[in-house]
């Protein structure tokens, strides 16, 4: 356990004084964890798993995972508004435990902006692909669907498809993106839209 705070400290760019507050620790506690000369209760476990943005199991070393998605990330979406279309880029927040991703976006721009908050899962398979769904969270809002997508050989960004049912009960589909960037998921959506690609 005690590489695994460490290790996933430091992959997050976080000091032992920073974790520690984040775990509501002392300082003293947290080197000791670190060091191996103790292990946490249940309770204190599960405030490191958080403050690590893992899952319990990865904590505790049972579950490896090459690949790791826990965190912020931008979501940009081929869709449309009043038969218009356009890209609806907004952050997304992600848990990861094991090979299993939930999405949060509750901070997606509001219904009036041609967006809505959403939660969904994805389960990553061979480390190349994640599949799933999406629901909207607000009751005034329909939209639920699937979304498959590919990803980028180093992880930096998933891309391929959503399916679901629109706001008036129409089933569409258009091209979907995740990546740690704003920037970058718009313009990979972009060239899925232009060129049928990713990259130019």
């Amino acid at each position: 356990m005690s590489d695994v705070i460490r290790s996933r400290r430091r992959a997050l760019g976080t000091s032992q004084a920073q974790l520690a507050k984040s775990a509501g620790i002392s300082l003293r506690q947290m080197a000791r964890y670190e060091a191996g000369e103790q292990q946490p209760v249940l309770s204190v476990a599960v405030a490191l798993a958080n403050a690590l943005q893992i899952s319990l199991a990865q904590l505790a070393g049972q579950v490896h995972y090459e690949l790791d998605f826990s965190g912020d990330w931008w979501a940009s979406w081929q869709t449309s508004k009043n038969n218009e279309p356009r890209v609806d880029t907004h952050h997304l927040e992600i848990t990861q435990q094991g090979d299993v991703l939930y999405l949060d976006a509750q901070r997606a721009r509001p219904v009036e902006e041609g967006s809505y908050e959403w939660r969904g899962e994805l389960r990553l398979w061979d480390n190349e692909a994640l599949m799933g769904w999406y629901r909207s969270t607000d009751a005034a809002v329909r939209s639920k669907g699937t979304m498959y997508l590919a990803l980028h050989p180093h992880g930096t960004f998933a891309w391929g498809r959503w399916v679901g049912m629109s706001y008036d009960g129409d089933v569409i589909t258009g091209w979907g993106v995740l990546a740690r960037s704003e920037a970058e998921a718009g313009a990979v959506a972009q060239n899925l839209i232009d060129l049928g690609k990713p990259l130019p």
